[in-house]
């Protein structure tokens, strides 16, 4: 790489780091859970429009990463307007961080960890409701799978890349869905994927409409107050460039339905 490439880039990510400076704040925040400490990071727009509330988006990383590392997927620059929240998981019997992927698991610490956060974050934001969504990587997409079927009434619409659901894990309540998947993963098999998606397709009733909607990129149930897009990149186990935008992309335009 060129001299100039490389300043090139620097200007950039000084610009980026500029932007986003500009767009929200960020501070740590923590959560007595029982007898744990939970924290997380969480950006909030650095203005709401007057009388406005914001969309919330809770984000989960994959097992044995952080929130400091996670946060650079970037999801509150692609949403500046929401508030987004990445969560730190705590360790699990392999000693890694990581979140709970069935009910009762660990005392079901997670779910009742979202359940705090969201009563706080209630207090100290202006939250619209109706736009409150959850995503995450690996295990922290199977956590989200987990709170489709656990907190079904609570979030507009999910998005997990790279997870699948346990069989203990069964969602009934129709919502918008955005599932992210490597051919090649060899960690979460696309096999285990695939079938992910085919439930989630069956519970929300959009099996027999299908629409393209780009690369790789098939949209079930075009219309439907409760769709099912998924993406299949030819990669294996990641977070493709490009995951934050489309997410918050098809986060915007979900709201909860009654």
């Amino acid at each position: 790489m060129t001299r100039k490439m490389h300043a090139f880039r620097r200007g950039l990510v000084a610009v980026l780091l500029l932007l986003c400076a500009r767009a929200a704040s960020a501070e740590v925040m923590t959560w007595k859970v029982e007898r744990d400490t939970r924290e997380a990071i969480v950006f909030a727009p650095a203005a709401f429009p007057a009388g406005g509330r914001a969309p919330l988006v809770l984000s989960f990383h994959g097992r044995g990463d952080d929130i400091q590392n996670f946060q650079h997927t970037d999801l509150h620059l692609a949403w500046p307007d929401a508030i987004v929240v990445y969560f730190q998981g705590l360790e699990t019997r392999d000693r890694l961080a990581g979140w709970q992927v069935e009910r009762g698991e660990n005392n079901d610490r997670d779910l009742k960890l979202v359940d705090a956060a969201l009563a706080s974050l209630r207090k100290m934001y202006s939250i619209d409701d109706d736009r409150i969504y959850a995503t995450g990587f690996s295990n922290g997409a199977m956590f989200t799978y987990l709170l489709w079927a656990e907190r079904p009434h609570v979030f507009a619409a999910y998005a997990p890349v790279a997870g699948r659901l346990r069989p203990s894990v069964q969602p009934k309540q129709p919502r918008p869905l955005f599932h992210i998947a490597g051919e090649r993963d060899p960690q979460v098999t696309f096999p285990d994927q695939k079938a992910a998606m085919t439930i989630a397709i069956a519970v929300n009733g959009v099996r027999d409409k299908t629409t393209r909607c780009g690369d790789g990129c098939t949209l079930y149930g075009s219309g439907s107050p409760a769709p099912v897009m998924t993406w299949i990149h030819p990669g294996g186990h990641s977070y493709p460039r490009g995951t934050s935008q489309r997410i918050a992309a098809f986060f915007h335009d979900h709201r909860r339905t009654r």
